[in-house]
Parts: C-alpha cells; sequence; structure tokens
C-alpha cells in the first residue's frame, strides 16, 4: 500500500507517516521498484496504536519501548500497565497541586474583596499578594 493510501486509511498526513519513519516508530518499508514506499497491511494496524498510545499521553519514547517489546515477539502488557500506573501517579500529583492553586487562588480572590484600592499606599507592590 502506498503512503497516500496508508494516510487516507489511518487518518493521518503522509508528512506524520514520515515523522514515525523518522522516529522509529513505524520501520521503513520496502519499496517498489519505482522507488515508492509499500506498506504493508499492518502498517495501518500500527498507526492506530501510536495514535491510540498518545491520546492516552504516551510519549513517543514510550511508544517505541512497547513497539519493541512487541516486535521482539514478547507480549508489551506488563511494561504497558507499569507505564499507565506511572502516568496515573504523575495525573494524580498534578490534580493535588491544582486543587492546592485552586485554594490560594480562592483565599486570594475573598482577600482582594477587602481590600481599598485607596489604601494601597507605596510600600510594597501589592497588599493582595504579600502577606505583612
Amino acid at each position: 500500500m502506498r503512503i497516500g493510501d496508508l494516510a487516507a486509511a489511518a487518518g493521518l498526513s503522509t508528512k506524520t507517516i514520515r515523522f514515525y519513519e523518522q522516529a522509529e516508530l513505524l520501520p521503513p518499508p520496502p519499496r517498489t521498484p519505482a522507488g515508492y514506499r509499500d506498506y504493508p497491511p499492518a502498517a495501518r494496524e500500527r498507526l492506530a496504536f501510536i495514535r491510540d498510545a498518545q491520546a492516552a499521553g504516551f510519549t513517543l519514547a514510550e511508544i517505541r519501548g512497547v513497539l519493541a517489546i512487541r516486535d521482539a515477539g514478547q507480549p508489551p502488557c506488563h511494561h504497558v500497565t507499569t507505564v499507565i500506573e506511572t502516568h496515573l501517579e504523575q495525573v494524580e500529583q498534578r490534580i493535588a497541586e491544582l486543587i492546592a492553586t485552586r485554594t490560594e487562588l480562592q483565599n486570594l480572590r475573598q482577600r482582594a474583596q477587602g481590600v481599598d484600592p485607596a489604601d494601597c499606599g507605596p510600600e510594597g507592590i501589592c497588599r493582595i499578594l504579600t502577606t505583612a
């Protein structure tokens, strides 16, 4: 299958497919005698996996690792589970940070409602953001 046909079937651009080849996510396909790329049918499934893994937050390096395990003939499920757990921990940590930031901003908003701009003298920069 030529690159244009693969791109249409996978819902990607030919530029993206070439990028995946360069990034070693998609093995270089054999070439026709005329020099055109001739992708095997499995390339479409591989591209779908790459797209789905990216949507799940996997980096290209992580995807490359999963594909390397599969290409070596091993099931990558244990490795994928480990990556998912790591990503989930990072997301949970980020959520906690965002909740703390939201709480701080809510407190600042409440403080701002009690500040009269006329009372902001030349000392300091902004009474809303300073605790002293």
